[in-house]
């Protein structure tokens, strides 16, 4: 069999494995958005049965011949040289999964989706009960499956690896703690200058916002940002994510609070973020494995630029805040000023989601070091929340007094994602990064947003990140999109200049 000819039927057979994936990702959706909680045990049963028919279908032994066919090996995972650029990606990203695949057996790929469906639910009662004993088993759980996970998809410096690759593909876990050896100090600084020039007072975020208010304005903002309406919606949960349950239909939700309107204001710009990328993908890679985000690094660079880069500027607010004004009379006597550095107060709180910019990344900090130390085993799960609060009185200077504002306040560990933190500091780093390339080729980013042409903007991003998929690995479309790989440098630029100019530091 000629490669292409392997490659034109690895196509078609992954097209099932594309299918069952978004039919499980909608049970998903639901079990965050609209299910009884009387149906967990099913869902699980359910979320298990299809997880076990995508390993089937990934591992099964034509898969291993069509990549023979095409040219694929350990020392060759792009297939044959004369394949075209994006068969070779195809290839190289379908061998990656087939190998991960096949050192797992299906039974534990099982065990781990009926065990995380079920620890989500707990989870969320947990939170809201405050009770961290009551998911502890269920993390021992989850901790005993990974370990075995990682033990058996094999590593070349530390098990955390193999669960840093399912989320950041070809990065090390050593690379990640070089990244934030660099950020902490700089990150610190800053927090102690802005510390010391005075408190900034947030006040009029916390008055009366109607919830219908709140999704008119989020609506406004996502049709202006160019989410495509007819290919996705918006909808609820307790905690805000962006989810593909078919090629034309991107899920977001937020979440409302009718007494702190950032809550919903940033969640829905930072998920339509994401949703933008998975709608930009191009058509031609429909239905393949490389219609999705190349690492959830690059995926959270989209969520955080708009959010942060975009929504949280100066020029984003000098043309919407008279549309927050006309649609809350609980901002009628407030100045713009006095909202702009409300909304971009810096100060050490306990919920990641909520977090400025200058300490967020020191939330993540604290995560990737715990999660470090559990699969290691220096950590037991049932020391978890005082070693949770010893690194938040480190890091931010803060101790939480429950555990749902500390050790409970993230799903991520009930649905097994160990591993995953570290990506949105990733992210934060690359949109950072993105934006001053962005600036390069468009002129000022400040002219562009204030004037609200996101069409420049979006379009940019479609040429440089989103068309392309999986097709590049995320160091190479960094490289590609800005010249050079991962800088954390910009991001930290970046900080100083917006901080210096809200807290007016020298």
């Amino acid at each position: 069999m000629r490669p292409d000819d392997a490659v034109r039927r690895l196509k078609d057979y992954w097209r099932e494995v594309v299918l069952l994936s978004h039919v499980q990702a909608l049970l998903g959706w639901d079990q965050e958005t609209y299910m009884p909680e009387g149906a967990v045990e099913e869902r699980a049963a359910q979320q298990a049965l299809l997880q076990g028919l995508i390993h089937r279908r990934k591992t099964a032994p034509e898969v291993g011949e069509l990549l023979a066919a095409a040219g694929a090996s350990e020392e060759r995972p792009e297939g044959a040289e004369e394949l075209g650029e994006v068969e070779r990606a195809l290839v190289r990203e379908t061998y990656r999964e087939w190998r991960r695949a096949t050192k797992l057996p299906e039974d534990l790929v099982r065990r781990f989706a009926e065990t995380t469906s079920r620890a989500q639910v707990v989870w969320q009662r947990a939170r809201a009960e405050d009770d961290f004993g009551m998911f502890a088993p269920h993390l021992e759980e989850i901790l005993s499956l990974v370990r075995e996970i990682a033990e058996r998809l094999g590593y070349e410096e530390h098990p955390y690896d193999a669960l840093l690759d399912e989320y950041e593909p070809y990065m090390k876990a050593s690379q990640v703690r070089a990244v934030f050896d660099q950020l902490e100090g700089p990150l610190v600084r800053l927090l102690e200058e802005i510390m010391e020039a005075g408190e900034v007072d947030d006040s009029p975020l916390h008055r009366h916002f109607p919830r219908e208010g709140q999704e008119q304005v989020s609506r406004r903002i996502l049709t202006d940002m160019g989410f495509d309406w007819k290919r996705g919606r918006l909808d609820v949960s307790a905690h805000p994510f962006t989810t593909t349950l078919a090629e034309g239909d991107i899920r977001i939700t937020t979440r409302y609070m009718e007494d702190f309107l950032p809550s919903s204001l940033f969640g829905s710009i930072h998920e339509g973020g994401h949703a933008l990328y998975e709608q930009g993908i191009a058509e031609d890679l429909a239905g393949t494995i490389l219609a999705d985000g190349t690492s959830l690094g690059i995926h959270e660079s989209q969520s955080r630029f708009w959010e942060n880069v975009v929504g949280r500027s100066r020029a984003f607010w000098q043309k919407y805040f008279p549309l927050l004004k006309e649609t809350f009379s609980s901002l009628s006597d407030v100045e713009f000023e006095r909202f702009y550095r409300a909304i971009n107060k810096v100060k050490p709180s306990h919920i990641r989601v909520e977090a400025d910019e200058v300490t967020y990344n020191l939330h993540i900090l604290l995560r990737f070091r715990l999660e470090l130390a559990l699969v290691e085993g220096r950590l037991a799960v049932k020391d978890l929340p005082e070693a949770w609060r010893e690194e938040s009185r480190r890091l931010l200077g803060i101790v939480p007094e429950r555990d749902a504002e500390g050790v409970l306040q993230d799903i991520h560990w009930s649905f097994g994602g160990i591993g995953y933190f570290p990506t949105y500091t990733l992210g934060n780093l690359y949109s950072a990064q993105f934006a001053r390339a962005m600036e390069r080729d468009l002129g000022d980013l400040s002219s562009l947003i204030a004037e609200a042409r996101f069409d420049a903007i979006l379009g940019w991003l479609r040429e440089k990140i989103h068309r392309h998929g999986r097709t590049y690995p995320a160091h190479e479309l960094c490289l590609r999109a800005t010249g050079e790989t991962l800088n954390p440098d910009y991001f930290l630029s970046y900080l100083r200049g917006k901080y210096s100019d809200v807290y007016g530091l020298s």
